[in-house]
């Protein structure tokens, strides 16, 4: 059987180094990596064997970049305020998308590409990642057979240990101290970004910071699973002089001082990396839901995942690489453009956790 042929955007990334390093692992799939830094795209292809390289920007992408290939796969972001130029190129060349999408609008608006995508006979799935397609095998794990399902979280609390790229910055420091429109109390209203500041407990890990992230989850819990009354995303910093940092620093932009922190990417991202010696190598996730069980009860349940000696930044490429597998055993999604909601099962990430040591557990 033919090798898959996967041409991997943003390879040289946090989250898309490690999507690499799992996927050259594969049988049948034959990657070639690409991202816009050639020396850092040689060094990674040498140290996973020597894997071909490409210099390519997604923001100036064309169909003839993706020529000869059967999947092109983006990892690169930030997807907040980014132009579908990867999405476009795909269609025109007629090669399936998948990417790991977190920007709200961006996943919001790919039922657009849908009728190109399905004339073009290829499949376009957006947010291949820890949301929604991990989240939404974990609620579709626990509450089957339920009736009804009243409140939703989740939450996603990184180590600080744990590195950290330019991209994921822009993204968070995009939506800090803005409106985001969140469903809470049976009703849409707008919280401020990095807003509803406080302590949670995870089990197994202790207390974390949270705050309300602007996501596409909020959005998709809510069409997916329509909870009565709550649906909400949260994340947090370790550290308290980093998360309580930036809840100070959103409030010029919640009083329309300043337009947004996003210019400041660069200069906060070096302080973060000053403090990377301190706090944990433990990152988390954790998932809880409220409704009605089978027979109509009161019901509550909650899946935990923990991953030590940074690990944690393999969770969120997951997905991505279980949908690669769908496509080399011959059960690609059918032509169209969609969330990757309910499109994984909790199964098909069981050999991953394994492999990568990482621990969930269920209560």
């Amino acid at each position: 059987m033919a090798e898959l042929r996967v041409l991997l955007i943003g390879a040289s990334g946090v989250f898309g180094s490690r999507l690499a390093e799992r996927a050259a692992l594969e049988r049948g799939i034959a990657l070639t990596l690409a991202a816009r830094d050639r020396a850092k795209l040689d060094r990674l292809a040498a140290r996973l064997g020597g894997l071909p390289v490409r210099t390519l920007d997604r923001e100036t992408i064309a169909a003839a970049n993706l020529a000869g290939f059967d999947v092109v796969l983006d990892a690169a972001g930030p997807f907040q305020a980014s132009a579908p130029t990867v999405i476009e190129a795909a269609i025109a060349a007629r090669v399936p998308y998948i990417d790991l999408a977190d920007g709200r609008e961006f996943v919001a608006a790919i039922g657009a590409h849908d009728a190109a995508a399905r004339a073009a006979g290829i499949s376009v799935t957006a947010g291949a990642s820890s949301i929604p397609a991990l989240s939404h095998a974990v609620l579709d794990a626990l509450t089957a057979r339920w009736t009804a399902i009243d409140r939703i979280a989740v939450g996603i609390f990184p180590g600080n240990r744990a590195p950290r790229g330019l991209a994921v910055v822009q993204a968070i420091l995009s939506y800090v101290g803005h409106p985001v429109r969140v469903w809470r109390g049976g009703r849409w209203s707008d919280v401020p970004g990095w807003g509803l500041t406080q302590r949670w407990a995870v089990p197994g890990v202790g207390r974390r910071w949270a705050s309300v992230c602007d996501t596409p989850e909020q959005d998709l819990l809510v069409a997916r699973y329509r909870p009565t009354d709550s649906a909400e995303f949260f994340a947090g910093m370790e550290l308290s002089i980093l998360h309580l940092g930036l809840a100070m620093l959103a409030l010029p932009v919640r009083w329309r001082w300043l337009r947004s922190l996003r210019p400041a990417s660069r200069p906060l991202l070096a302080i973060a990396r000053l403090l990377l010696p301190f706090g944990s190598d433990t990152g988390a996730m954790d998932v809880r839901v409220d409704g009605r069980d089978a027979a109509g009860k009161a019901a509550r349940a909650r899946w935990t995942l923990r991953a030590d000696g940074n690990r944690g930044p393999y969770v969120p490429t997951l997905a991505a690489l279980a949908m690669l597998r769908r496509f080399r055993d011959g059960d690609a999604p059918g032509p169209g453009a969609r969330a990757c909601a309910g499109m994984l099962s909790l199964a098909d990430f069981a050999a991953d956790f394994a492999a990568l040591e990482i621990s969930t557990r269920t209560a």
